[in-house]
């Protein structure tokens, strides 16, 4: 195959076959072609878009670059979720072990934070002892016992996705739907899915600014789903505040917890159910039972012990990562909270150090927010609007200066 006509026929529009961009995978996955081949090819991708069935084809080709979960004949139904992100979104460590207690897999690959966008492991790892690097031999053993697992991208799991998406990410690539849409479904469809729900974030805090390039993401992502034979479900959820009241690893997993024991905010007790019910095979009002019974609580304790940590510890999480600051921030008036900001939230959160700029990057587990005000909430002057967790007070008095431009209170 002679790449630079490859390349030329992409950039001008015409559609490849299977088999081209099979053979481009994976020369490209075992070094045979060069990134700045595969760099150019990825640019008219982003110029020029993809048909479903090339979309389809990438995907299956990624999928095909490693291994993939293999699940034994006559297993419960396989099911997952992704969300293309946003802050303070804790919503898969509820998720995941609530549809495992109604009687699914759910073998949960995730990422970590980049940007102001916080990662499931990074959350995950906040918990003493906890291992997301899992071989698969494991992962499907701890499945077939629990139901559930939450773990990190092997070496071996999609190396072609994560080859180019380190490529992409240095050459203006990556707001590509069709680049976008394999990278998401050729992780979540290595997993073996038999249903997959897609949480589309859209707004200040999310990576798809608008509604409309959100839908466009979903129709992308539904397509691809049918090209493969997957029940695939999408969801469509603003990210124009914060998902509940706490951003932040530690924070997070704190009010997880609150929300696998029945409590929790309303917001992110109602996301997690929405997406639930796409997937469980069961009623929203059995989910919600699973809920305030405490039966999601002590199947996520039960991945916690086999994973390396210590349940015992999640109640003392809140001190175990407690920052040196922690300062609450008022309303200098009253009235009613039009706008939280979620983007400049994210900013603050990343400033704090509770995210990383680049891949390299370490996270603090204790720093971030908690106690924020929801919009539509009447606040009175003085009343506390967020607390802050950070490591110093010169830190404290950068992220009170971003919270005072991201809360607006009419």
């Amino acid at each position: 195959m002679h790449i630079p006509t490859l390349i030329a026929r992409k950039r001008e529009g015409e559609e490849l076959s299977a088999s081209e961009i099979e053979l481009l995978v994976a020369g490209y996955t075992s070094g045979e072609i060069p990134d700045y081949q595969m760099a150019a090819f990825a640019m008219a991708v982003y110029f020029k878009g993809m048909s479903a069935a090339e979309i389809a084809a990438l995907t299956r080709s990624m999928i095909a670059s490693g291994d993939c979960f293999s699940h034994p004949s006559g297993h419960p139904a396989v099911v997952d979720k992704h969300s293309t992100g946003g802050i303070g979104d804790k919503v898969s460590l509820v998720l995941a072990p609530l549809v495992a207690c109604a009687g699914c897999w759910v073998p949960m690959v995730s990422g970590r934070g980049l940007g102001i966008t916080g990662g499931t492991l990074d959350k995950l790892e906040s918990i003493p002892g906890f291992r997301v690097r899992i071989d698969l031999a494991d992962a499907s053993a701890q499945l077939a016992q629990l139901g559930v697992v939450m773990m990190g991208q092997t070496e071996r799991f999609c190396p072609a996705d994560k080859k180019l998406y380190a490529l992409r990410d240095v050459t203006g690539t990556v707001p590509s739907i069709p680049l976008i849409t394999a990278s998401i479904m050729s992780k979540k469809l290595a997993e073996s899915l038999d249903r997959l729900v897609l949480d589309v974030k859209f707004g200040s805090g999310a990576f798809m600014q608008t509604r409309g390039d959100a839908e466009a993401l979903a129709a992308s992502m539904l397509a691809v789903g049918r090209e493969m034979g997957v029940e695939v479900h999408t969801v469509l959820n603003p990210m124009s505040e914060p998902t509940g009241r706490s951003v932040g690893n530690a924070l997070e997993v704190v009010e997880a917890l609150e929300t696998l024991a029945g409590g929790g905010p309303a917001d992110l007790r109602n996301v997690v159910l929405d997406l639930s019910e796409k997937i469980a095979g069961v009623s929203r009002e059995q989910l919600e039972k699973l809920l305030d019974d405490g039966s999601a609580l002590r199947r996520f304790e039960m991945m916690v012990s086999a994973q390396g940590g210590n349940p015992a510890d999640l109640p003392n999480l809140a001190e175990i990562h407690r920052a040196p600051v922690i300062r609450e921030v008022l309303a200098p008036a009253g009235g009613v909270v039009s706008r939280v900001d979620a983007g400049r939230v994210g900013q603050a959160a990343l400033q704090l150090g509770a995210g990383r700029a680049k891949a390299s990057d370490g996270v603090n587990f204790a720093v971030g927010f908690d106690q924020w005000v929801k919009c539509g909430e009447s606040v009175q002057a003085g009343q506390v609007v967020c607390r802050i967790h950070a490591q110093s007070a010169a830190d404290f008095e950068i992220a009170e200066a971003m919270i005072g431009k991201a809360i607006r209170i009419d």
